[in-house]
């Protein structure tokens, strides 16, 4: 959500920072619309301030004796509260419009974010490690996963397509994957490890940007509950509505959930193998910092999704996303692509966004400063650390060898029981 001041006093600002997302002008729209309710307001306000003064003089008439002017002012008092409703109605439909208007406007980005139209546009900050060198073809990971406990065919015949089976040391080592994040994240980098509920109120949703907008993109249960596209929506919209207390900051957690997404209009992407899917794991990280530290905890927060892919020696490179390619609540973000030798190109395995104070403001989330009269809004980030599924593949094109196997990376084999490789038809 926006500051709805900002744009009335800077116009021409706030919509040249939305030209830079392709975004149409709205401005005018905005501060017409702003000006329509807060003349509404003030109608109300002085309508009331009428009805009190006349209810006064009544007592005051009455107490002179004087019966004709009593009358009179009893008549406009009756007068004024007839209207009041329709005041009040004309009120609540304009504030709902400014709401709605508002509600659609995706968040400025930040002015080091790189212009352009699509991800062909964003711009490489850095690349880790060194692809590996194979003796034989690597395969993709939906060509070597069904003999490794990968079941597509399972998956889709129990839940239809982009649902997958996992079976034996293959869910082990997703678990092992989802078990390790966490474990890194809360032991090592001080986030604090939440366990939320996946079904969440219309108001968590609308409040971390994905309504009204992506209804579509998520799924709704029959009594109106929305299945967690990521856990970034329960535990950012766990302090929905607080005044928090400034000692508190940085606030970070973390959690491990299941997640879902209808995938809505991606028809052809990914459709093949474990990359995209309906019901998918994730590592969440969620920040909530006072603005002048939200830049540096977006560079920390990324790092560590980095130190994931570290740990596990997986290649990857760092990506500033360009205007057109950031997602609509982001001011800033960052992605992580993974080293798919099978598909020889990266893919993104994590997403890590500064949200500024987008999401809070929609929450209605504050604090006070230290020493200061007004509350303010905090900052709010959130990124993937790491997407368990898309991990997996990334460990099985990586760590597999000719025989069709997959070697089990050092980081996580106190996870797996002794389990040194994943063999087919095991």
């Amino acid at each position: 959500m926006h500051d709805i001041r900002f744009i009335r006093e800077n116009p021409e600002a706030f919509d040249a920072a939305l030209a830079r997302r392709g975004h149409a002008a709205v401005a005018a729209k905005i501060v017409e619309l702003d000006e329509a309710k807060r003349a509404a307001a003030t109608k109300i306000q002085e309508a009331q301030a009428k009805r009190n003064n006349a209810s006064k003089a009544i007592g005051q008439a009455m107490g002179q004796g004087d019966t004709a002017k009593a009358d009179t002012l009893k008549a406009e008092v009756a007068e004024l509260k007839e209207l009041m409703p329709a005041l009040e109605e004309e009120d609540r439909q304009l504030t709902n419009s400014l709401q709605d208007a508002l509600a659609v406007i995706p968040n400025l980005p930040a002015d080091d974010v790189p212009d352009g139209e699509d991800e062909e546009d964003n711009v490489e900050i850095s690349t880790w490690g060194t692809p590996r060198s194979f003796d034989f073809e690597p395969q993709e990971h939906a060509d070597m996963g069904p003999a490794l406990g990968l079941e597509f065919e399972t998956g889709a015949k129990l839940s239809g397509a982009r649902f997958t089976f996992l079976r034996g040391d293959m869910a082990r080592l997703h678990r092992a994957l989802g078990q390790f994040m966490l474990d890194r994240q809360t032991g090592e980098n001080g986030y604090t490890e939440c366990a939320p509920p996946v079904l969440v109120r219309d108001e968590a949703m609308y409040g971390t940007d994905k309504l009204p907008k992506f209804a579509e993109d998520s799924f709704q249960t029959t009594d109106g509950r929305w299945l967690i596209p990521t856990a970034e929506v329960s535990l950012t919209a766990s302090v929905q509505g607080d005044m928090l207390d400034e000692a508190q900051f940085p606030i970070r957690m973390s959690a491990l959930t299941q997640c879902f997404r209808s995938e809505a209009g991606s028809a052809g992407k990914d459709t093949r193998g474990f990359i995209r899917q309906h019901q998918f794991e994730k590592c969440e990280l969620v920040s909530i910092v006072r603005p002048e530290e939200s830049d540096a905890e977006h560079e920390r927060m990324t790092k560590c999704a980095e130190g994931i892919l570290q740990a596990l020696d997986l290649p990857y490179r760092k990506v500033l996303l360009c205007t057109g390619d950031m997602g609509f609540g982001a001011r800033k973000t960052y992605d992580l692509e993974v080293w798919l030798p099978g598909q020889n190109a990266y893919r993104e395995i994590s997403s890590c966004s500064n949200t500024g104070d987008f999401q809070s403001r929609r929450m209605n989330t504050r604090y006070k400063p230290e020493g200061e009269k007004q509350s303010i809004f905090p900052h709010t980030l959130n990124g993937s650390g790491l997407a368990v599924g898309r991990t997996l593949v990334a460990v099985m094109e990586n760590y597999q060898n000719a025989d069709g196997s997959v070697t089990v990376p050092a980081a996580l084999k106190p996870y797996m029981g002794g389990v040194e490789a994943l063999t087919p038809n095991t």
